[in-house]
């Protein structure tokens, strides 16, 4: 699977990916506008998809078990999904005002998911997540989020806090320290977010105890992939909905990526009855989305219907024509057998991933949810962020593994995010585990 119908791999210099990736680099920083799809010495370049299949610019053939980063539920060209958009593209590709497929698909949202009363649509998960921490601050008149160690939730300067902490600066475990995951963060951010210690309910108590009468949020993701996947302990939900309630503070759920586990989303699967809920990915159909929900009493900020709203949100692609058709024809398919069905090649693949790591002695494993996973090598327990790294391979050796793995034909992150969708069976699953074994056991040979 290494080389294309043109005989190159992507990596001879000569190859039609150096070409392209030398041309963009002169344009954009490091080639790509998308910095979790780089990789060293540069990433493949897509061609086409159908499917679960994804061909490069060399003519390679491959198994997409990344999915446009997940957005992608039901893999490329989905018939019913053309379908919507060559129709509304026919009708008109984007208006100022809003359109009927925004009242279908907003619809479809809060029939789905209990704790929504009301929803408003963005561009992108970070545009929601704003939001819905600018509503949090309105509502409350506090100004201070808290959010868990490792926890992931896009661009916006105060969530970009403590999701890629080291041993070398993450603090004591019960109260982790707030550190900048990028630069560019005004001086104060690091002071208006409270990091916590995900499952560590004691922990938690204790802080909020201590800072809960500032915080005007709480943000969490139920299914954290860069939190490595931790399941939520035992009533650890119930309890954080509980002790907000008790400080005042809104709960945020942020289901940009766990939206996909069940057709209730990630709280219809674990609970906790949160305020407000930002969506994103597999909502859009594949086209840019964002979205955030929630109680009517805390959307009704938003509303512009009896003067000025008290919270002001716009955004000249939000809810365009385009992404809602696209959005409702996705999710129109998403019943519960087909949920039950990719969750239980989720659970298979994961299952005999698990297996090729334990026969090749290689400390290893998929963690995961439903039709989600994540590729860690460590064969620690994953209950927080810091089980997720602590004991993990050197960067590298998971570096040359993801490599392989492409060799291999099979896509995921760099990072090893990777999920199943609809058009896979358990071919396609057994196809994965082959490949994982083969990569696998090239690495062992060194």
């Amino acid at each position: 699977m290494g080389k294309g119908e043109k005989g190159k791999g992507f990596l001879d210099p000569s190859s039609e990916t150096a070409r392209l990736y030398g041309e963009a680099s002169q344009y954009i920083p490091g080639g790509t506008s998308r910095i979790h799809y780089y990789f060293r010495p540069y990433p493949i370049y897509a061609q086409s998809a159908e499917g679960c299949h994804l061909t490069d610019v060399e003519g390679t053939r491959r198994l997409d078990f990344l999915n446009n980063m997940t957005a992608l539920i039901h893999g490329h060209g989905n018939p019913a999904i053309k379908k919507a958009l060559f129709e509304q593209i026919e009708r008109g590709t984007a208006f100022s005002e809003p359109s009927e497929p925004e009242v279908r698909l907003a619809r479809l949202m809060i029939e789905r998911v209990k704790s929504l009363q009301k929803i408003r649509f963005s561009n992108s998960g970070t545009e929601a997540v704003m939001m819905a921490i600018k509503l949090a601050r309105a509502y409350t008149g506090r100004s201070r989020i808290a959010k868990f160690e490792g926890f992931y939730h896009g661009y916006y300067d105060y969530v970009q806090v403590s999701f890629s902490s080291t041993p070398a600066n993450w603090g004591p475990s019960e109260a982790p320290a707030s550190t900048p995951s990028s630069g560019g963060l005004a001086d104060t951010v690091l002071g208006d977010v409270l990091v916590m210690p995900f499952n560590d309910q004691k922990a938690v108590e204790r802080l909020l105890e201590r800072h809960g009468q500032s915080i005007a949020a709480l943000i969490l993701d139920p299914l954290s992939n860069k939190g490595g996947f931790p399941l939520p302990a035992e009533g650890f939900f119930k309890f954080l909905r509980e002790i907000t309630r008790a400080h005042g503070i809104l709960t945020i759920y942020d289901e940009v990526i766990s939206f996909r586990v069940d057709s209730g989303g990630a709280q219809g699967k674990y609970g906790g009855d949160p305020d407000l809920t930002t969506f994103g990915k597999i909502m859009g159909g594949g086209l840019p989305v964002g979205a955030v929900g929630g109680k009517a009493e805390v959307m009704d900020l938003l509303d512009p219907s009896q003067g000025s709203p008290r919270v002001i949100s716009g955004g000249t692609a939000s809810a365009n024509p385009l992404t809602m058709a696209a959005g409702l024809a996705a999710m129109e398919q998403m019943t519960p057998p087909v949920y039950a069905r990719i969750n239980r090649l989720g659970d298979l693949l994961r299952k005999k991933s698990n297996e090729v790591f334990a026969a090749a002695g290689e400390p290893g494993q998929l963690t995961g949810e439903g039709s989600l996973f994540r590729l860690l090598m460590t064969d620690e327990p994953i209950t927080d962020y810091r089980t997720s790294i602590r004991k993990a391979a050197p960067q590298e050796r998971f570096n040359r593994l993801h490599r392989n793995l492409l060799d291999e034909g099979v896509i995921i992150s760099k990072e090893g995010l990777g999920c199943l969708s609809t058009p896979m069976g358990e071919t396609e699953v057994d196809q994965f585990v082959k490949a994982l074994a083969r990569a696998v056991a090239k690495l062992r040979k060194g």
